[in-house]
């Protein structure tokens, strides 16, 4: 056969394999000469893993050892680009079929490389002749644009890619469209191995009940904009970047473009140096801005959804999750965009304020792909909802207020716990808030010289008592807006009326004497 019929030439990097990388091609391989020729298999591993790297020398052992021609899928225009790149470094001569693509010449080419939606109208349009077919690589393949095409290649070996073998919808779940799952490398294997750097997590307790959940499964954008473009919610934001990460290379995903541009001007006003992007950017404006985020040590990059794939940026130190998500997939692709090395870079940050961390687990965990693959429902239903999560969380004190509280070892009152217990001895629910003022008033009486000073400190609990009256009304099963409103003002006003009784009292039991006129 000519060199030129099976689209070869010379390597033309001297990117050499990983022992892992080979040991993977090799078990794809036993499965494809072992099973049949209309065979859907999945590989699974972690971004940053070198999944491009592996279907490429996939594609160039197969285009040498059969007569037969091969298609690579991909879900998005710059992942076709960059693919065809990397097959071309591996010595594979390949056509791109883009919107735009001549296919008078396709019979000189053995690899095609093209985009779901547009390889999906050349077909229906009968432009491109896939007879000679072999082998599909399909990129990213938790996508389930792709799964349209397959009945188009009813002959031919289908090997799907993913960091993640769990479908984007719930209602298609990918064990229907695939036949086995080869899991690769773990992310603690690749990080212990010097592969990746590893997430330093910083998470912080959000309340998310407000969100909603659309019909693709995950929390609508409306309600995720009304939620993260609150003055509260950006002033929190801009507070933990300032706290962990300012001066770092950081990327902030968001859910919705309204919500980054709002990170934008916060960002912009307290004379930050950042950027916006999302997918209505030009090409042009694209490039120019990714440029700027590349060479500038400290920049900030503010987005929505369009880095998520196909955007290797090694020199990113911090990523900001400044939304939720309730996919498990989209989880590990933002995190995963911090985890490229890069010379000494071992570790990088995530400040998650969406709760990722506790609905999931953290990045990395030792998860079982395979069974996540047979019974992707059985998982999906043990993940917490945000309810759930939050009845979990301890509240602690904001720093700036917890300093103010120095003489106070333990500022915190388990609302759930007093609950329990006073079911338990059938006393009234009544006694639990009891219970807390008088915590709180303790409190403010050790932090202070005399009565005013504790009724100054008692307006800064206003959060914590918020918490605990919100607590408070889940376990006794009453939620009415105006019932908490009323709870809480007169919480309020019974801590005060506390102290003004009891702070001589108080003052006494702890320094032994009464307070100094």
């Amino acid at each position: 056969m000519a060199e030129t019929a099976i689209g070869l030439q010379e390597r033309k990097t001297d990117k050499e394999l990983y022992s892992y990388q080979k040991g993977a091609i090799q078990r794809i391989f036993e499965k494809f000469e072992s099973a049949p020729d209309d065979y859907h298999l999945l590989y699974q591993l972690p971004t940053g893993g070198g999944k491009t790297v592996i279907f490429s020398e996939i594609v160039r052992q197969y285009l040498k050892h059969h007569n037969k021609k091969v298609l690579v899928m991909t879900h998005r225009i710059e992942l076709c680009k960059q693919t065809s790149e990397m097959l071309t470094s591996f010595g594979v001569v390949n056509k791109v079929v883009n919107s735009t693509a001549n296919l008078d010449d396709q019979a000189r080419y053995s690899c095609f490389v093209a985009m779901v939606e547009t390889l999906n109208n050349r077909l229906h349009d009968d432009k491109l002749d896939i007879s000679d077919i072999g082998l599909v690589i399909i990129d990213e393949a938790h996508y389930n644009s792709f799964t349209k095409l397959f009945k188009f290649f009813d002959k031919s070996f289908v090997l799907g890619v993913t960091a993640t073998p769990l479908s984007s919808n719930k209602n298609l779940p990918m064990k229907d469209n695939y036949d086995a799952l080869i899991a690769g490398e773990s992310i603690e294997a690749l990080i212990e191995n010097e592969f990746l750097a590893r997430a330093e997590i910083i998470q912080y307790n959000m309340g998310l009940t407000a969100l909603e959940v659309g019909s693709n499964g995950d929390y609508t954008v409306k309600s995720s904009e009304d939620l993260y473009t609150t003055n509260t919610m950006l002033d929190y934001l801009l507070a933990a970047y300032q706290m962990h990460s300012e001066g770092k290379k950081t990327l902030i995903f968001n859910n919705g473009i309204n919500t980054s541009i709002q990170v934008y001007h916060t960002f912009k006003a307290a004379g930050l140096p950042i950027a916006h992007l999302d997918n209505t950017a030009t090409k042009k404006q694209r490039k120019q801005i990714l440029k700027w985020f590349r060479e500038t040590p400290d920049a900030i990059l503010t987005s929505v959804s369009i880095l998520t794939t196909g955007f290797d940026e090694p020199t990113i130190d911090t990523i900001i999750l400044n939304r939720a998500t309730k996919s498990l997939t989209l989880y590990y692709q933002m995190i995963g965009r911090g985890s490229r090395i890069l010379n000494n870079k071992a570790t990088f940050q995530v400040i998650d304020l969406g709760n990722n961390c506790y609905r999931f687990g953290p990045w990395g965990a030792d998860l079982d792909w395979n069974a996540i693959f047979r019974s992707p429902d059985y998982y999906m239903d043990r993940l917490l909802d945000d309810e759930e999560l939050e009845s979990n969380f301890k509240y602690e004190l904001p720093e700036e207020v917890r300093i103010q509280f120095n003489n106070t070892k333990d500022t915190y009152f388990d609302i759930k716990g007093a609950y329990t217990d006073s079911v338990v001895r059938g006393a009234s629910t009544k006694e639990i808030l009891e219970r807390s003022i008088a915590q709180h008033g303790y409190m403010c009486t050790e932090n202070s010289e005399d009565v005013y000073d504790a009724l100054a400190l008692a307006k800064l609990l206003g959060d914590d008592i918020d918490h605990r009256i919100e607590k408070y009304a889940k376990c006794i099963s009453k939620s009415t807006y105006n019932f908490i409103s009323w709870l809480k003002d007169d919480y309020r006003l019974k801590l005060r009326a506390y102290l003004r009784e009891h702070f001589d009292t108080i003052y006494e039991e702890i320094h032994g004497h009464a307070p100094v006129e």
